[in-house]
């Protein structure tokens, strides 16, 4: 690809209707065509990237505001949010990322962020649809037929090399 920012593209839907198995059977597809991809994820609660006992874990509860560990292989940088701090936006965590050797940005969550995203639903979940609600999604992928009147793309859920295609439609 060229040397234009990557593309941006959201995988919303409600918690249990498989973002994250979706997305980890996409990836390796699109990383096959050839395209790089850089990952965002929300998580709705605390988690650890380090192990606990760690040195890199232990240096941060002990107080570190930011704790970056490298080696051979990766690198990662911990921030830690003050109690005075709120959780920052997709807005404001996406210059965090290199995004310079990407063509696409893929973010699993962030629902209520205006941002291009394909929704997930699975109607048997019981969760209603974000479309038409959210004129930021611009695909529907479900286990299910579409909706009656769907005006977006329609896709089957349960085939990441069909949405693959879709997702080359828009770089």
């Amino acid at each position: 690809m060229d040397s234009q920012s990557p593309t941006l593209l959201g995988f919303a839907a409600f918690s249990g209707t498989g973002k994250t198995e979706l997305l980890t059977r996409l990836v390796p597809i699109l990383v096959e065509q050839g395209l790089r991809i850089g990952m965002v994820k929300h998580a709705h609660h605390a988690f650890d990237v380090d192990q606990p006992g760690k040195d890199s874990y232990r240096l941060r509860k002990a107080g570190a505001r930011e704790m970056l560990i490298s080696s051979g292989r990766r690198w990662a940088l911990m921030h830690e949010l003050g109690e005075d701090e709120e959780e920052m936006t997709l807005a404001q965590l996406l210059p965090k990322l290199d995004a310079a050797p990407l063509d696409l940005i893929l973010v699993e969550g962030f629902k209520r962020e205006a941002f291009p995203k394909i929704e997930l639903c699975r109607p048997d979940l019981g969760h209603p649809y974000l479309y038409p609600d959210d004129s930021n999604i611009i695909a529907l992928a479900t286990d299910a037929p579409p909706p009656s009147g769907l005006a977006l793309p329609h896709l089957d859920l349960n085939d990441p090399p069909a949405i693959a295609a879709f997702v080359q439609t828009l770089l």
